[in-house]
């Protein structure tokens, strides 16, 4: 009998396993890959997520990978520029963007340095409930018989294709739709650095480094482009940045060489799910989904994996009633998801910025401090308020310049 069954062991699973462990409680982690193993993933870690992970003793583990840091953004978006780079935090000066098999893999052995109990390659086919009461999970392992195990809490750590998240039916609520999909691959012979850059055409590309001496490429295109896309993956791969950025174009085809096939990613609709039941608990993807635009979705594993530990700690060791702590979870995870989700939907369609947006950001690309300030915002080190708040902007419009007709203060405006 465990005090937790954590279902999925990647990037919100094992750190919610391992801080559990890490407080003395009995731990099984299941996965149905086994590690290391990439998996379909931007690889962006924004510097909220690389906090975390320093603090629980992983970081180092991340950067003696050979993972290339990186300290400068070339954010554009429909003409609106933003590069340089958000402040340091704590002395944490760069980001990083490993590949799912690094980074995943050391994860999953943290759980188990933890004391958390890890089974690979093991498929989970059902919960099992007693009563409307999720007691356990039932699946097996490669081709193996079918198994069963036991746990107060099981939690649902396994992407928007959940199957916890299926079985005890968990609702969704704040659906939006879906605006795009990607394509990526891998590519040596470039020295780019770090790229976030949207055309007019509702394209998108992006660039970062990763490890072993490549830079991962990855467009986005809108849905209705996905046929056309799929015509012809190579031509209208590089088409994107001919058109985004026709000199990087011109890069790519002289110099780059892609060492791996394209990987596709036709994600679902944004949207939350209700996170927690009798028995059961949801986190990560399994929980709460946006679109990959602005490469949230690891470091809000990260955050909302703590989380979630904290408040299973609390109903597992008797200091409140379990429902008690996971409906603090479920409103604090809303609360503090909230701004990226709205920001998110905003901008993910790749068309034209809404005229409060648009005023702001023109503003900022005008000073390195304000530009680095949104950097920070969109990294989860600066909050709103030091941007948004009445008199933010009010400074902000007045070191741009910009005319007081001109001036908008309400996002909805």
């Amino acid at each position: 009998m465990y005090d937790v069954i954590v279902v999925g062991a990647r990037c919100a699973g094992s750190p919610v396993g391992m801080l559990l462990a890490r407080q003395g409680h009995r731990v099984l982690v299941v996965d149905r890959s086994s590690f290391p193993s990439d998996a379909v993933s931007t690889h962006y870690i924004h510097q909220a997520g690389l906090l975390k992970l320093r603090e629980w003793g992983l970081l180092d583990e991340i950067v003696a990978a050979k993972t290339p840091e990186l300290k400068k953004m070339h954010y554009s978006y429909r003409g609106v520029h933003l590069n340089g780079f958000a402040p340091p935090v704590d002395g944490l000066d760069a980001v990083y963007a490993p590949r799912r098999r690094v980074l995943d893999e050391i994860l999953v052995n943290a759980a188990r340095r933890a004391g958390a109990e890890v089974l690979e390659s093991f498929t989970v086919t059902d919960v099992v409930a007693v009563e409307g009461q999720v007691v356990g999970i039932r699946g097996r392992e490669g081709e193996g018989p079918e198994r069963e195990f036991r746990a107060t809490v099981v939690v649902g750590a396994d992407g928007f294709h959940s199957t916890v998240a299926k079985k005890v039916g968990a609702e969704l609520y704040n659906v939006r739709p879906a605006a795009g999909f990607i394509y990526y691959s891998y590519y040596s012979g470039l020295d780019w650095g770090l790229h976030h850059k949207a055309g007019l055409n509702e394209q998108w590309f992006g660039t970062w480094p990763t490890n072993d001496d490549l830079s991962m490429l990855a467009v986005i295109c809108s849905r209705a482009q996905l046929k056309e896309f799929r015509q012809d993956v190579e031509n209208r791969f590089h088409a994107v940045f001919d058109d985004v950025d026709p000199d990087m174009g011109a890069q790519l085809r002289d110099q780059g060489r892609r060492e791996e096939d394209f990987k596709p990613m036709r994600y679902p609709d944004n949207y939350y799910r209700r996170p927690y039941g009798p028995g059961w608990a949801l986190v990560g993807d399994a929980g709460y989904h946006k679109d990959p635009y602005t490469g949230w979705g690891m470091t809000d594993a990260f955050l909302h994996g703590e989380l979630l530990a904290d408040r299973l700690h609390q109903g597992l060791a008797g200091e409140r009633p379990m429902d008690e702590a996971l409906a603090e979870y479920h409103k604090v995870r809303d609360e503090e998801s909230a701004g990226v989700y709205d920001f998110t939907t905003t901008l993910a369609p790749l068309t034209e910025l809404p005229p409060f947006f648009r005023v702001t950001m023109d503003a900022m690309s005008k000073s390195q401090e304000w530009t680095d300030r949104m950097l920070g915002l969109i990294g989860g080190v600066v909050e709103d308020h030091e941007i948004y708040a009445p008199d933010a902007l009010e400074r902000l419009y007045d070191d741009a310049g910009v005319p007081q007709d001109q001036r908008i203060y309400d996002p909805a405006g």
